[in-house]
Formats: C-alpha cells, structure tokens, sequence
C-alpha cells in the first residue's frame, strides 16, 4: 500500500502543473487507465494465480501547430504468485540439458515496476516530420507474428496488447500523394550496435505496401552457459540485417495481408519469415480471420527442440521454435456490449494445438472486461503440450 500511495504522489508532483496548464491554456491532455488483471496456470497438479494492477497515465500537448509531445507513465504491481520455475513446464528430456547447480536462474520473476514507457517530440516541418524519444515503433502487417518487426514480439494469447517504447529518432518523408520514406536510428552503445531502418510506404490500387531493409544487433542468450561476471545466462550478440516487404488491402470482399522478411546472420543460419492472412465479417456480423507463418528458425520436429530453444521462446528473444503454424480468431457480437470468440492456435509442424476462448464485455464508454482460457491439446514436449499449463486470465480496464 505504501507502494502505491507513493507512486500516486509521484505521478501528482510530475503532472500536476502540466494538468494545471490545460485548466488554463487548453494545451495538454491528461488520460490512461486503472487495470486490475488475475492470471492462472495449472502447473503439476497444482492451481496458481499471479494478480496484478496497472496504473497507465498518458500526457499529451501540442505545444504549436507543429510541435506536439506525448509521453505516459506505468505503475505496475504484483501479487500472488510471483516467481515461476521454467523448468515446470518443460520435458524431461529437456530439463536434462541443465547443467548442474544452475537450477536455481530458471526463474522468472515478477516484481513491481515503475518506468516512462514513452516519452516522445514530435516536428513537423514543411517536407518531414521528425520523431526523437522514446516511442512505440510497430512494423508489418500480420496480426499475430510479424516478420519485419525485430522490436516487438507479441503475445499469441493477447496479440492486441500494447507494445513497450523504444529510443530513437524517426523521420517521415512524404514523397509526392503515394509513397512515404521513413528512416530511423535506435540508438546503442556503439554505432555499430545501434539499429538502422529504412522503409518505403506506396499504395497500388486497393492495396498498402511497404519496403523495408533494417540492421540491428540480435542479443540472445545461450541458457546452458552462466555469465559468471554478471552472474547471468551468456550474452551471445550478433549482427541481424533484414530485408522484407508487406502487403494489405482488400480483395473480391476479402481483407488480405502478407509479410514477408529475409534475415543474414553474422553467425547463426540464415532464415526467413512468412505471413499470409485474410479477414471477412459475415452478414450476421460473424469475424472471421486466419494467418500462416513459417519461421525456417523454428524446427520440423518436436523432438528437435532443445533448452535454448524453449527459454528464447520464453524470453521473448525468437517468435518461434515450431517452423510452421496457423493462427485462426472467430468472433460473435452475443449482445451489444458482449463479444465471445475462439482463437485456435495450431503447429503444423508438431500437430500440437491451443485454444483460447475469448470475452470482451463493455460495462460502459469507460470500463472494459476481458477474459480469456488457454486450453493446450498435446503430448509432453510438444509446443502446445498440456504441461505447458492449462489457465486462463480476466483484465478489467478503466479509462479515465
């Protein structure tokens, strides 16, 4: 409780004054949301909850017609449980691959954080507009993987989340009615560390395109070596460069997407990335959608999949350690406010599958409900293996 009521005085001293301005001048805009969310997993026959709540408030102020800043701040808290063993949810056959005395840093842990997650200015000049901050940088055009986008991997439980900021500075080129150049640095310690971006925007018929070339660090990790000096997993660095394309418009009544991006490796095997999807609503307001994704990463078969393989996955350092799956999301207006659904996740190349139904109920304007149970369908070892943990998670979000 302390915790939280110093938080909340913080967030108060910091945006008070700014919240005092637009009472005056009407420049700046204060908003977020509360969210309150309890997750549970089934893990050795044992049922646990790790419960959390989120405090998001953003600022924004357009300072001039042409100079607008923006930033948000998240207070986030957890309880329950709040440490995992990794080794839980693994294979036998895997969990032997740990060396010995190492058991104990296959933890994930779960503590309180505070933090600028974005915090961005924003110029527009007569030819371009430049971003330099801390900023949400969102690539592609697949719904559930992105093969273009080496900043964000996203959650296939809860794909929309929103994704975290990163530094850089970005600039916008119109190049005539159809096509944008964007260029972007992220900084690092090094030049050569930081990550570079080149992209074209164009727009043929009903169809959005982009191309883009990008050369950014890959920091991995090898889970079978300790860093002894930073008492960490080993840091295992490489030189990433992308070239992709993605595509999206509409086609014969259908919603129609691709992405596609070749990476060169500086030390691993080269691999690609593919999405192919198409979205319809039906006249009795069904939604339907279905992606593929093939990650020539990703291995063909389950016994193939080894430690590091799990525990990049885990950690969010690679999309997938399955070569080939499909992503399927049904949807149904129940009611006016209610909205169910069924996400079917399934590896083609290990025949295992999840599915995830789905809840989202509007109380008001201002309060969201959602809701969601994971249910995996595979034998041990397996990407979607029911020791992975059955559960399931319920968000209450409200938006002031």
């Amino acid at each position: 409780m302390k915790k939280w009521i110093s938080g909340l005085i913080f967030i108060s001293f910091c945006l008070g004054p700014l919240y005092a301005q637009d009472q005056e001048q009407d420049k700046v805009e204060l908003f977020g949301y509360f969210e309150s969310q309890i997750m549970g997993a089934e893990v050795k026959d044992e049922f646990y909850l790790l419960y959390s709540n989120k405090l998001r408030v953003d600022l924004k102020s357009s300072l001039s017609d042409k100079i607008t800043f923006a930033a948000n701040f998240d207070y986030i808290t957890y309880h329950g449980k709040t440490t995992w063993n990794i080794l839980d949810f693994l294979a036998p056959n895997v969990v032997s691959e740990v060396p010995g005395g190492m058991e104990e840093f296959y933890v994930l842990p779960f503590s309180d954080r505070h933090f600028l997650d974005n915090a961005y200015i924003k110029i527009s000049f007569k030819h371009f507009d430049l971003t330099v901050g801390k900023q949400q940088i969102s690539l592609g055009t697949g719904y559930a993987w992105n093969p273009t986008d080496v900043f964000n991997i996203k959650d296939l439980l809860d794909p929309t989340y929103e994704q975290p900021g990163h530094n850089a500075m970005r600039l916008d080129v119109p190049l005539g009615s159809s096509y944008t150049l964007t260029a972007l640095f992220s900084p690092e310690d090094t030049l050569g560390n930081s990550a570079k971006l080149i992209q074209i925007k164009g727009r043929i018929s009903h169809f959005d395109y982009y191309l883009t070339a990008i050369e950014k660090p890959w920091r991995f990790h090898d889970y079978t070596q300790l860093d002894y000096e930073n008492m960490n997993f080993l840091e295992l660095p490489e030189k990433r460069q992308l070239l992709g394309a993605s595509t999206a418009g509409e086609l014969l009544g259908l919603g129609v997407w691709a992405e596609y991006a070749y990476n060169w490796m500086e030390f691993s095997k080269d691999f690609y990335e593919l999405v192919i999807g198409t979205d319809y609503t039906f006249d009795f307001q069904t939604y339907m959608m279905i992606e593929y994704y093939r990650n020539t990463l990703g291995k063909t078969e389950y016994e193939q999949y080894d430690l590091n393989d799990w525990m990049r996955l885990m950690a969010m350092e690679q999309k997938a350690i399955s070569r080939d799956q499909v992503y399927v999301f049904i949807q149904h207006p129940a009611a006016d406010l209610l909205n169910v659904g069924l996400s079917t996740i399934y590896s083609i190349s290990d025949g295992s599958i999840a599915l995830v139904p789905t809840l989202n109920y509007s109380l008001s304007d201002n309060v969201d409900i959602f809701a969601y149970l994971n249910l995996n369908f595979g034998k041990e070892g397996k990407l979607f293996s029911k020791s992975m943990g059955n559960g399931g998670l319920i968000r209450a979000r409200v938006y002031f």
